[in-house]
């Protein structure tokens, strides 16, 4: 049965997380909730793994949360469920691409989508960042920064932004550097 709800769960998030993985964020926390087949600290995990494995990081995130959940069988269904809506939306838009191809309703269809991509990305965005910088729930202000974890944002953004030596180096390289630190530092 588990294996159904997470094909069912992951085909919700595959139907409706337009903008790419970064927007699935978004759902994976309200299944975390709804569920409790996961934490936030390992939705971070998973984004973190995610991004450093090559593919697209919605499936490497469907992938891993499976795995985490129900194994091997779960990342195989998980997997094919956030991937089932979009084979089928495609087959549906090649049947019908040239009939609805200039059609004034698809085009403003697809201009409303984009603002509301852009704004699961942003949400997905500042969670991460609530993650991976601030404890929320710590008693002071001083514990609420994680000091450790804004220094190396700090210096990531200067040498990916302003250190012309470093600015064209490839992100693997600062992941790479980034897991080096964290395993130092943690």
């Amino acid at each position: 049965m588990i294996l159904l709800k997470l094909w069912w769960e992951f085909f919700k998030i595959g139907l409706f997380s337009v903008g790419g993985g970064m927007a699935t964020l978004p759902f994976l926390y309200d299944m975390a909730d709804r569920t409790g087949w996961f934490t936030y600290d390992q939705i971070a995990d998973m984004l973190a793994v995610s991004e450093s494995t090559p593919g697209p990081i919605g499936i490497n995130m469907a992938t891993y949360t499976g795995f985490t959940t129900a194994g091997m069988p779960g990342s195989i269904v998980a997997t094919l469920g956030v991937i089932t809506p979009g084979i089928i939306i495609v087959l549906l838009i090649i049947a019908v691409l040239e009939r609805f191809r200039k059609n004034k309703y698809v085009e403003a269809a697809f201009y409303g989508i984009r603002p509301a991509s852009a704004g699961l990305i942003a949400a997905a965005g500042v969670l991460v960042a609530e993650i991976a910088l601030f404890n929320v729930d710590a008693d002071s202000i001083a514990g609420f920064f994680d000091v450790k974890a804004l220094i190396l944002a700090a210096v990531l953004v200067v040498l990916t932004r302003w250190v012309k030596p470093t600015k064209k180096l490839h992100p693997v390289v600062f992941i790479a550097a980034s897991a080096v630190v964290g395993i130092l530092l943690f």
